[in-house]
């Protein structure tokens, strides 16, 4: 983490752990230093964190604490006196309870049952100062706070070790690392909000300057490499599923080379997988109505122009670093559209595919997908949908329309994009609307490019339509099932018509039988 207190009052003291390790060091200069700490630490908490405050008698502790206190509550006039005397005290705050304890009067962890510990502490942030008096009855997964006294030979202030116990480790170190970043990237001052995050185990922030201005945080560390399912290679390897923020920065700059609106990277932390960028704001591409058909028809031009545009396969990330953008094989198609049997088919239908009805079902999309695999290959940015397109009116072209999930894009067909945008998975689309659109694209592509295959592409928007469609269906469920999201499942009938659309066109004639015989719900 920084090793700078800059104008924050916070400084380092000489070099000591290695800054990958889960401990950081630092010495706060006077009581603004550990309220700034305090703040800092809150933006990091979640329901069910516990935090250790240890250090001799006038160390710190409850300052620290009630400091904490304020910070999550929100109230800088909170009066948290210090629970000495009443063992435990219980706040509400609009993140989750909060519990502060302090286990200088017990005797051991035996008196904590007498307290309710475990009924108070459950899905509460617990702040437990002198922590050692009942060790046993703690998490050891949790964030250790030692807190010293500098001597005056030494300088003024306190000296705080934060050491990351269990799965806090890693929260340390990002924690220490997004410190230096907003540091040295000028947002060490802005109040931090959660934004509403996606489907992955990605987060966001809005940070907020106190002049006002804004930037999104997103914090990707590595994806953990899944359990090997196939040859020995995991799901997110098959599927060409990026394993870190690197694809994320490569699109991006990719992106922007050709005048598109990503955002601008503000700051990055690539080993922690950290990155500052630019706030394009949340003004959609839909309003209450579904699809503002202005809108997407400029979403629509954005992928006839990358389309029509030769591009590369490698792309820089930072010097002597380079992404290369992975091909979208039949692989990775099949091994999405099995997400359908193991889990549409399995916790929506009912039903149980048998070895031969598996094994039909994927020799049919591999026969089905092999015009398309042989066919022109561009960027797939995979989620170019509403969720992830924002509307930027002061800009003007295809320049307004803001993009920013790409970092599992790939070299793959066109139609995936365009097909992605007008069957969106969340949004309600009249099939006339979606029929107007896509004859404009395919105006502005035969207008660039006279020798376009019309009839070709119309084959594959139907193909990739439903695998698509078939992917979603099995994710939405897995979702559900897996993930305790079930809110995804309200959008299952309209996937399940996309699906029975597409399924329609004659280059699918033998999935539709599959589906006739396996899934018929799918058709209504």
């Amino acid at each position: 983490m920084a090793e700078q207190s800059g104008e924050e009052g916070l400084s380092a003291l000489p070099p000591g752990p290695d800054p990958h390790l889960p401990v950081w060091e630092l010495t706060l200069a006077d009581e603004a230093a550990m309220e700034e700490l305090a703040r800092f630490i809150a933006d990091e908490l979640r329901p069910g964190d516990l935090v250790t405050l240890s250090g001799g008698l006038g160390s710190g502790k409850t300052t620290l604490a009630r400091a904490i206190l304020r910070a999550l509550s929100g109230d800088p006039g909170l009066e948290a006196p210090s629970p000495t005397y009443t063992l435990m005290q219980v706040y509400e705050t609009p993140l989750a309870s909060v519990v502060h304890a302090d286990f200088y009067r017990i005797s051991g962890a035996g008196e904590l049952l007498e307290m309710g510990w475990d009924e108070a502490i459950e899905d509460a942030i617990t702040l437990v100062e002198w922590p050692d008096r009942a060790a046993s009855a703690l998490d050891p997964s949790r964030l250790e706070i030692t807190l010293e006294i500098i001597t005056p030979e030494e300088g003024d202030g306190r000296v705080a070790i934060l050491v990351g116990k269990g799965a806090f480790g890693e929260r340390v170190t990002r924690a220490r690392a997004l410190k230096a970043l907003l540091e040295r990237s000028g947002w060490s001052r802005a109040a931090r909000t959660p934004m509403t995050g996606d489907a992955s185990s990605r987060a966001y922030e809005r940070l907020t300057k106190p002049d006002g201005a804004t930037a999104v945080l997103m914090i990707s560390p590595r994806r953990p490499d899944g359990p090997p399912i196939r040859m020995g290679r995991s799901y997110s390897d098959l599927a060409r599923l990026a394993e870190s923020i690197h694809a994320f920065v490569a699109v991006d700059r990719g992106l922007r080379a050709l005048s598109l609106s990503a955002p601008r990277i503000l700051g990055e932390d690539l080993d922690v997988g950290l990155l500052l960028l630019e706030d394009l704001g949340s003004e959609p591409v839909i309003d209450e109505n579904g699809p503002v058909e202005e809108r997407y028809a400029e979403a629509v031009r954005l992928l006839a122009k990358v389309h029509q545009t030769p591009l590369p396969h490698v792309l820089p990330v930072a010097e002597d670093v380079e992404h290369v953008l992975p091909p979208f094989d039949a692989q990775a198609m099949l091994i999405e559209v099995e997400l359908f049997l193991d889990w549409y088919l399995r916790h929506v239908v009912g039903a149980t595919a048998t070895g031969a009805a598996r094994a039909e079902l994927l020799n049919a999309w591999a026969e089905t997908l092999e015009p398309v695999l042989a066919g022109p290959k561009t960027w797939t940015l995979r989620d170019y949908h509403s969720p992830n397109l924002i509307w930027l009116p002061e800009r003007e072209g295809i320049a307004r329309v803001g993009v920013i999930d790409f970092q599992d894009a790939v070299i793959g067909p066109p139609s995936y994009d365009l097909v992605s945008l007008l069957q969106d998975a969340r949004v309600d689309a009249p099939q006339a609307l979606e029929l107007r659109l896509l004859s404009l694209y395919l105006r502005e592509r035969k207008a660039a490019e006279p020798e376009f295959d019309l009839p070709a592409f119309a084959g594959s928007y139907a193909i990739m339509g439903a695998q698509r469609a078939t992917k979603i269906c099995g994710i939405f469920a897995r979702l559900d099932r897996r993930d305790g999201k079930p809110d995804y499942l309200r959008h299952l009938p309209r996937i399940e018509a996309y699906l029975a659309r597409n399924l329609g066109h004659p280059a699918l004639s033998r999935l539709r039988t599959w589906f006739e015989t396996h899934a018929p719900r799918i058709f209504g």
